[in-house]
């Protein structure tokens, strides 16, 4: 059985906390261009500075970053791949007491929504 996961406050979101791999569980395209690299993911790997992005065929890669506005302290997911750049809102994320199991959830500017969940 799997723990329990619980909410983060997302003003006081640690980087570290999105570092991992993440496998993508759902995702809403919208008017989202389906042919970007983050419609197509099925896997990021965050590792401090740079992401890996799994995609059917070869992979793309680049860097990754946490920016936070200022008005609220809402956090932004900015990747800036190969292909592509773009940034998220992180709308939640949901933790096991232990850190091993996660939920985040990402609204992105094309209206793109993805679910991802780790472990894989």
């Amino acid at each position: 059985m799997s723990e329990p996961l619980f909410d983060v406050n997302l003003q006081h979101l640690p980087d570290d906390y999105l570092t991992g791999d993440w496998c993508v569980a759902n995702r809403v395209l919208n008017q989202g261009n389906p042919a970007s690299s983050m419609a197509r993911a099925t896997r990021l790997c965050l590792q401090p500075g740079s992401v890996e992005v799994q995609l059917p065929g070869p992979p793309d890669s680049g860097h990754w970053l946490v920016q936070r506005d200022e008005l609220l302290s809402r956090p932004y997911l900015e990747l800036e791949l190969l292909q592509e750049s773009t940034r998220a809102l992180i709308t939640r994320l949901r933790r096991s007491a232990d850190g091993l199991e996660s939920q985040l959830g990402l609204y992105f500017q094309s209206g793109m929504e993805l679910q991802l969940t780790r472990p894989c």
